[in-house]
């Protein structure tokens, strides 16, 4: 049954689409839940949440920073994220090193991460990794995909699902790579958290990944790509930078009908690492993000 708040909502949007420009998007209500990351507010995570939540969004990404401050004391960031009407998509847990020198850390560590995430309401774990600073032979693929899956086992005991984040820069940078270490990985344990706009500069198209990787899509960040970055030099096609949605080169409207081409339910963390122009702010960013978004014709506030 359709309620006048219902109706009033699809008008909004529908009156957001135009002004925007474009099209409204079909997309059921509820199939695609939007967080936002706080890495955009460079480690004032309490800014973040506060801003963040005051922006309507229902969902958080958070960094490991977070672990040394509210590590003896999950309840209280808890509370915090309660207070503001949050919930905490996902812990990015940092890196996975493949030197056997490490294991013994980086699963301890994962691990721990994963206690937290539980410990505080959250829903998944992120993981990227470190790039060795050597040529790369494929069993550094296979490497990686095993510590991958070791780190899932453990995070799925505790009941936190693990996400590989594709990345540039990475050993996960290139399509091909992102390949080698998720058919090295086993997908019981080890889903992916695709990056849209890492995955289109390291040469890939996120259309074709959702497709390719519908049955393992964890979450998803999105973001847009401006490239090459206006006024570099050097070698241009290794410039670039994140920008707000609608402002770079990501077909971000192809994204979301591939996500409801597959049936995608789950969440997207809008993300952006830093804000692109200093005579804005973080909430400011994600404030054009959010109005991106409803401009497509998604509810961002209504969805907790």
């Amino acid at each position: 049954m359709t309620t006048r708040r219902d109706f009033l909502g699809t008008m909004a949007a529908t009156a957001a689409a135009a002004c925007f420009g474009r099209p409204l998007l079909a997309a059921p209500p509820g199939d695609i839940r939007f967080g936002c990351a706080a890495i955009t507010w460079q480690g004032k995570d309490l800014d973040a949440i506060r801003e963040v939540g005051e922006l309507g969004f229902p969902g958080i990404q958070l960094r490991s920073p977070i672990v040394k401050a509210y590590g003896e004391k999950p309840d209280a960031l808890k509370a915090l994220l309660d207070q503001h009407r949050l919930t905490m998509v996902a812990l990015s847990s940092g890196g996975v090193r493949i030197d056997p020198a490490f294991e013994k850390d980086d699963l301890a560590l994962h691990t721990r991460h994963a206690r937290f995430v539980k410990a505080v309401g959250g829903l998944y774990l992120q993981a990227t990794d470190t790039r060795p600073r050597r040529a790369l032979a494929r069993d550094d693929y296979k490497r990686l995909g095993w510590m991958l899956t070791e780190i899932g086992k453990r995070s799925a005991d505790i009941g936190v699902p693990l996400g590989y984040h594709n990345h540039m820069n990475a050993i996960g940078e290139r399509p091909d790579e992102v390949k080698w270490i998720l058919d090295s990985a086993d997908p019981s344990f080890v889903k992916l958290e695709l990056d849209i706009a890492h995955y289109q500069m390291g040469g890939g198209d996120p259309v074709r990944a959702i497709h390719e990787y519908k049955d393992r899509l964890l979450f998803l960040h999105i973001k847009d790509l401006e490239t090459p970055v206006p006024g570099a030099t050097g070698d241009l096609s290794r410039s670039y930078r994140f920008v707000e949605l609608g402002r770079g080169k990501v077909d971000l409207e192809a994204v979301f009908k591939a996500l409801a081409d597959v049936q995608f339910k789950g969440w997207a963390v809008v993300e952006l690492d830093r804000v692109p122009d200093d005579a804005r702010s973080p909430k400011d960013s994600a404030r054009i993000c959010k109005e991106y978004l409803e401009g497509l014709g998604f509810s961002i506030g209504e969805q907790r």
